[in-house]
């Protein structure tokens, strides 16, 4: 299987860091933030870069420890466990990926401002995130050239701005700087403006993905972070004070777009187009550090299966995770379709959710720090236990300030929420594909269901066509892997008939008694003896075993059972060793739930299918048939050395 290339070193990590760091704050944030605090701006900007800074250094130290693809992901599992750590990668894939189309959407209305051209801006937007996703999925090269092209912009235009604008601040500007008269009055705005410039230093997770592409990562992620860090909180501060030094707080408060507007004073009239495709390219350079890193994290996500296992697919040739890149591109179409011109209500959503995410993370370090004190950690964040716990409350004040302060924050979180809510649909699929505690619950609560509606779930014309596969089983055993609520126990009981045995096996003990109950109620109505033996076995391994008891066989048939399968290799070697040569093998598996969720990615393919028994003596044949909800996966045929074809 094809892995992730290592070949990134500081400079193009570094490229990434400041691109996705620096956020539409420092270019757009001078306005929407001096409408509730003034020149006090600057005082937010100030305390929020202290916070950065020492939030980069907690990031440090959480990278030095666990270089993984997962990132953030990787931080929460180590501390918290599965759920809380699939909430902390749902965030950052989520948050990263509204970040993503607000800068796309910023950078399209910088260089086309107005009403007008809904659809075309539109458009360019698609086309922007298709050609971005083409770079992600053509090689890492190609994104971290990408991104230095970016960074080089973005350093030019900052210092440009700031350069030519130091010659032309009027101090008077600044008089009066604060709003009123007292500190506990001035309080309740600057934290206000805090949380709105809080996405100017969004984006530390995104250069941690790339901990398996990059050589050194121990070393490089870290200093990366913390370096582009403090780059962008002195940059913007000196962009700020440019902004609010050229045009008064009270008519900077009005505009939308604080550079344009202040474009004519610094390079004259000539310079506009210049800087505005300068700026264009800055936020579509941010957008490009979240849409090469976010597939990573998807990646990670499937290997530890709690994403669907199709996106964690690396591409042979370019090293890329090309599938998660694929679904990362829909998505971000989706998105954008859904809030194009809402650039408002997108930052609403983005913040809290990045806030959220970034304190759990914090608070993963002093966890940390308690459950692994001796785990290696090549950086160590000051203040280790106490910092977090206190940057973690102020994170929190500032999220409750917002919601005094802001009119409408309560239902811009109430819908950032909503959208929290449904990653947990996924989390429960891969529970009820993966977990083996979520598969036997599921399965003794909707026991009874089962019975109601078996005969929609398995028509009789599979049932049939399952039995004849078998062939002549008359006088037999057979291991029925798998036996559900006995829904095909009785037809297989009665095929083997009085002199043979079916071994029914299952994890689940409801499932057993109600097959037990149906077996013996159809052998005391029977006039004759008609039907095998049948042995009820549960077994709490069963999702990676054959149960021990079950010494030999002469037909296995299986319903519904190759979805749960924990261990397919060591499942299917133990039914290799339990059958004769040419024993019979019959299995149906369930596939393309209502034709849309995705299924076990070795059940994907029928010629990966048909590989896999191979690897372990079984010649098979794989037949797909259409259902209304789902569809059917036929797997039969039976052990043998040759390598012969199933007819």
């Amino acid at each position: 299987m094809a892995e992730l290339k290592q070949s990134l070193g500081f400079w193009p990590i570094l490229a990434l860091s400041i691109t996705s760091i620096l956020g539409t704050g420092v270019f757009f944030g001078a306005g929407i933030s001096s409408r509730v605090a003034g020149n006090m701006i600057l005082v937010s900007w100030a305390v929020l870069s202290v916070v950065a800074i020492y939030i980069s250094l907690n990031f440090a130290e959480l990278s030095s420890m666990f270089p993984s693809s997962g990132g953030v992901y990787e931080y929460g599992k180590q501390a918290y466990g599965r759920l809380v750590s699939f909430i902390i990668g749902w965030l950052a894939w989520l948050s990263g990926s509204i970040g993503a189309i607000v800068l796309i959407v910023a950078a399209v209305e910088s260089l086309l401002p107005g009403n007008e051209l809904f659809i075309f801006k539109i458009a360019i937007s698609i086309l922007f995130i298709a050609f971005l996703n083409l770079i992600a999925f053509m090689g890492i090269e190609a994104s971290a050239m990408t991104s230095l092209t970016f960074a080089a912009v973005t350093i030019v235009l900052i210092l440009a701005v700031i350069l030519r604008g130091v010659v032309n601040v009027d101090f008077s500007n600044f008089v009066p700087f604060f709003l009123y008269d007292s500190f506990r009055a001035d309080l309740l705005p600057i934290l206000a403006a805090t949380f709105l410039l809080f996405e100017s230093f969004f984006g530390w997770e995104s250069v941690t993905f790339l901990s398996e592409e990059t050589r050194n990562p121990r070393k490089v992620i870290p200093t990366a972070i913390v370096l582009g860090t403090v780059l962008v909180a002195v940059l913007g501060f000196l962009v700020f004070f440019v902004m609010l030094g050229v045009i008064p707080h009270d008519v900077l408060a009005r505009s939308t777009d604080p550079l344009n507007d202040a474009t004519p004073v610094l390079f004259g009239n000539a310079g506009r187009d210049i800087i505005n495709l300068s700026k264009y390219l800055v936020l579509i350079g941010g957008a490009a550090a979240s849409i090469f890193t976010l597939p990573r994290l998807l990646l990670a996500l499937a290997r530890d299966k709690l994403f669907p296992g199709q996106t964690r697919a690396i591409h042979p040739k370019y090293r890329t995770p090309y599938k998660a890149i694929m679904f990362q591109a829909v998505v971000l179409i989706i998105i954008l379709l859904m809030s194009f011109g809402n650039y408002a209500k997108l930052i609403g959503m983005l913040v809290p959710l990045g806030l959220i995410l970034y304190i759990l993370v914090l608070l993963s370090v002093p966890v940390l720090r308690i459950r692994q004190p001796r785990a290696e950690r090549p950086f160590r964040a000051p203040l280790g236990m106490l910092g977090p716990v206190l940057i973690s409350a102020f994170l929190v004040l500032v999220i409750v300030m917002w919601l005094i302060n802001q009119p409408g924050a309560v239902n811009l979180l109430l819908l950032s929420g909503s959208f929290v809510l449904l990653g947990f649909p996924i989390y429960m699929l891969m529970a009820v594909y993966h977990d083996p505690k979520m598969i036997v619950a599921i399965n003794e609560a909707l026991s009874s269901l089962y019975i109601i509606t078996e005969r929609f779930t398995l028509p009789k014309s599979v049932l049939k066509e399952m039995i004849r596969l078998l062939g002549d089983v008359s006088g037999k055993k057979v291991l029925e892997f798998g036996s559900g609520v006995g829904t095909i126990t009785i037809p297989l009981a009665r095929k083997v008939g009085p002199n043979g045995i079916v071994y029914a096996t299952s994890f689940s003990k409801k499932g057993l008694k109600i097959t037990q109950q149906r077996v013996e109620g159809k052998a005391w109505k029977s006039l004759e003896r008609e039907y095998a033996s049948v042995r009820i076995l549960h077994d709490v391994h069963h999702t990676r075993r054959v149960h021990p008891y079950v010494r030999h066989a002469d037909a296995v048939v299986s319903m519904g059972m190759l979805g749960y399968i924990q261990d397919a290799d060591a499942v299917l070697q133990d039914l290799a060793e339990v059958l004769p040569e040419n024993g019979r093998i019959v299995f149906m598996e369930y596939a393309d739930y209502f034709h849309f969720l995705p299924n076990p990615v070795w059940l994907d393919s029928s010629l990966d299918i048909e590989k896999k028994f191979r690897s372990h003596g079984f010649a098979v044949r794989v037949e797909r048939r259409k259902g209304l909800l789902w569809n059917y996966v036929l797997i039969y045929g039976f052990k043998t050395k040759a390598d012969v074809a199933v007819i």
